[in-house]
């Protein structure tokens, strides 16, 4: 079973699927060693860690392609990819879509901004035209009908950042045209608070996609809360990489005082060695090596 399909699958269920994002092959594999069912390729997180830079339209689509092509070689269990506006026009976006799936990721997210496109929670968000955002959508979804016709697969992710931009009926509208479209997954950016959920979970029938972010000020839901709302995955997408540059910034900070991060705040040389992968090294190597070495 390919991995879209398994994605596919549990989207079926009626259990919220918790995803987690990562920005490289270590922090998916992490992912997979605590269970969780897929990972989410963040191209926030991967632009910050692969380039330095915010996530901005800084990234490109070869970029974050070759990242997340990594990732998918990384570990066994579905990923989402971080498409942006796709890249370009809907001729891109077919492109795009095509890569991603080349590239073992068992579903893009695609969204409705202008190029260049930036965070959803940064400021200045811009939206295209709903004729813009219904070609982009109709592009990528033609796109995944071709490969599966030709036994491959591939789910489309669509997302819309215009509630921020142009407020919530336009966010509802887009959800719903998105959905009735035939895109596998809707995720609505930035609902302000639960009412605003419960109505796109009321007016959409396909899988909806909840992003939790660690900002004061945002709505804050449980598994369980969101699930009862009506979402079916929750997206924890920068929690990782956040945490992440915490960990970095404290030991650094430490280090250049004189001191060191001491061992509650490291893995011992044993579990250091063992999680980069060592041990299943040794392993093969001794499996195939000369006899007797």
């Amino acid at each position: 079973m390919g991995q879209a399909t398994r994605l596919r699958e549990r989207l079926s269920e009626s259990r919220i699927l918790t995803i987690p994002g990562c920005f490289d092959a270590m922090s998916a594999k992490l992912a997979e060693q605590a269970g969780f069912e897929a990972v989410y390729v963040s191209g926030y997180a991967v632009s910050a860690t692969q380039i330095g830079l915010p996530d901005a339209g800084l990234l490109s689509y070869k970029e974050i392609l070759d990242q997340a092509r990594d990732i998918a070689g990384a570990v066994s269990l579905p990923l989402i990819g971080d498409a942006d506006t796709g890249f370009g026009n809907p001729v891109n976006v077919r492109r795009t879509v095509k890569g991603f799936a080349d590239a073992g990721i068992a579903c893009v997210m695609l969204e409705d901004q202008v190029f260049p496109k930036r965070c959803g929670f940064a400021k200045g968000v811009e939206v295209v035209s709903r004729g813009e955002a219904t070609a982009r959508l109709r592009a990528a979804l033609d796109m995944r009908d071709e490969i599966r016709a030709g036994g491959g697969d591939i789910l489309i992710l669509a997302r819309t950042d215009s509630r921020v931009a142009e407020g919530l009926e336009e966010a509802l509208w887009r959800c719903e045209a998105f959905a009735d479209m035939g895109a596998d997954i809707v995720y609505f950016e930035g609902p302000q608070d639960r009412r605003e959920m419960e109505e796109l979970c009321r007016r959409v029938a396909v899988p909806k996609l909840l992003a939790q972010l660690e900002r004061e000020g945002r709505p804050w839901l449980s598994p369980g809360e969101a699930e009862s709302v009506g979402y079916d995955c929750l997206l924890f997408g920068v929690t990782l990489l956040n945490v992440s540059l915490r960990a970095m910034r404290d030991a650094l900070s430490l280090m250049a005082s004189g001191a060191h991060p001491g061992p509650d705040r490291l893995l011992t040389f044993e579990e250091l060695y063992e999680t980069v992968g060592f041990d299943w090294y040794y392993d093969l190597e001794q499996r195939y090596g000369p006899e007797g070495r």
